[in-house]
């Protein structure tokens, strides 16, 4: 959720990436819903594995949980966002966490403007 939207309201000014440290094997059907709902399509995207070698390549490195399991190389900047699975959620809880979502995205952005 978080790299669509980011890569909606960058719209390229800035390179997105999306990994995770468990990826599940496909996006949640609910997920493409909501996301649909404001524009992002995800047809063409797929739950990808962290690498060590993306977190190098970062500038800004945004994490949802992913505790140990995510590398930490100093001159990064990095946070944490703590918000729900949307895989765990109906429809609704699913469009409450992609809002939740979109708030900090945009915020992030004006802070790398």
């Amino acid at each position: 959720m978080a790299a669509g939207l980011l890569a909606k309201y960058a719209a390229g000014r800035v390179r997105v990436r999306s990994a995770g440290s468990d990826p599940a094997e496909q996006i949640h059907g609910n997920v493409r819903q909501v996301m649909a709902e404001v524009g992002v399509s995800l047809d063409r995207e797929f739950p990808k594995p962290l690498s060590d070698e993306g977190v190098r390549g970062a500038d800004v490195v945004i994490t949802m949980g992913c505790g140990d399991a995510c590398p930490v190389y100093p001159g990064k900047r990095y946070e944490d966002w703590a918000v729900d699975d949307p895989v765990n959620e109906d429809v609704p809880g699913a469009r409450r966490i992609r809002d939740e979502i979109d708030r900090r995205v945009q915020a992030l952005l004006e802070s790398l403007d």
